[in-house]
């Protein structure tokens, strides 16, 4: 049975109200002070028949106490007939309609049913707007972590083979996020990043290279230069990687932003600024970001680390060969933020090294 709480100083106003919903429950109160002393011990009222010229405090007190207490229990303001700009007040401190004295009872009946009506859809509504947010947070969660079991299943590939190491992966990640970091704080036109564009970029940078996975140990693992036919088999690894992630049966199916955007770093992180990288040979800002991103950070990881086929150089050395390669294999504004965020690079590197790797 529905709540319905009589704020009314006028007794006989009061019986008058409270004989004529017999159907429901009333609470009635005398002041506005008395009624807000209800509401706040009370969480079942679903109505709120509010008189406006009470003692010790009026409608319009209690309105905005309401207002500040963020109360959504509807409020129907009772006025005198000669009260426009009351009943228009009350309307703008949240009242949800008005009735005038002397009451038309069957009128009232008529606008409490339907503010109830309008109280329990609107209920209803908010119970499956959260039902359908708990859902989406679940989902998402699961979403989460299956890109991450999926990412360490690929990355797992590599270790499996000797190509690379979790090291090698914890690394690159790192220094993506510390990268994406300087280059947003640079504030540059055309490479503006969101939260979710950085999530991404970070989860999949370790997968640059899983295309390898598909390169002969004979070519991968060679402690010497490659010569030509040796180096167009290796740079095959971008489209091995490109395609191990392919996953559209039907050109309709929506992307899946993490895997679009592996795909990217992996297509383009061997592109040079000055067009002559591989496998397109495109220049400047018709490298997607990602790619320009990921070539920086594997170009100082692949230095400073040792490998089979040569030895690690040091940070300060890496960085000049770096900045000699400025608008010729790197952005110059990816440059930028790399060197703003050297420290914080160098720190990941020496963090996530073990033993002579």
């Amino acid at each position: 049975m529905p709540v319905i709480l009589v704020v009314d100083d006028s007794q006989t106003d009061v019986l008058l109200i409270t004989s004529i919903l017999k159907d429901f429950e009333t609470i009635t109160a005398s002041d506005g002070l008395k009624a807000l002393e209800i509401i706040a011990s009370n969480n079942t009222i679903d109505l709120i028949l509010l008189d406006l010229h009470m003692p010790r405090l009026d409608g319009f007190g209690v309105l905005n106490a309401l207002q500040e207490h963020h109360c959504e229990v509807p409020v129907i303001i009772l006025t005198n007939l000669d009260e426009v700009n009351n009943e228009i007040r009350g309307l703008e401190l949240g009242a949800v309609d008005y009735i005038r004295k002397p009451l038309n009872f069957l009128s009232l009946l008529k606008r409490i049913e339907v503010h109830l009506r309008l109280r329990k859809a609107t209920w209803m509504v908010k119970e499956h707007n959260r039902i359908l947010e708990d859902t989406v947070r679940r989902r998402t969660a699961e979403v989460v972590r299956t890109n991450e079991i999926t990412i360490n299943a690929l990355v797992r590939l590599l270790e499996v083979r000797h190509i690379e190491t979790s090291n090698h992966s914890r690394r690159t990640r790192w220094m993506m996020q510390a990268l994406c970091d300087r280059l947003i704080a640079l504030n540059r036109p055309g490479y503006e990043l969101s939260p979710k564009v950085i999530e991404d970029l970070v989860n999949t940078a370790p997968l640059h290279d899983i295309g390898k996975v598909g390169i002969p140990d004979s070519i991968l693992l060679k402690p010497g230069r490659l010569d030509p036919a040796e180096f167009e088999i290796m740079k095959s690894h971008v489209e091995h990687g490109v395609e191990a992630l392919e996953y559209r049966i039907d050109p309709s199916d929506a992307p899946i932003s993490f895997i679009e955007t592996a795909k990217e770093i992996i297509q383009h992180h061997h592109e040079w600024y000055d067009g002559s990288g591989y496998p397109k040979g495109l220049a400047g800002q018709d490298i997607p970001l990602p790619g320009r991103l990921m070539a920086i950070i594997d170009v100082y990881d692949a230095l400073t680390s040792r490998r089979v086929y040569k030895d690690a150089i040091s940070h300060q050395e890496t960085l000049e060969i770096l900045i000699a390669e400025t608008g010729k294999h790197f952005d110059p504004v990816v440059m930028e933020a790399f060197l703003q965020a050297q420290n914080e690079i160098l720190e990941i590197s020496h963090t996530y090294r073990v033993g002579s790797e």
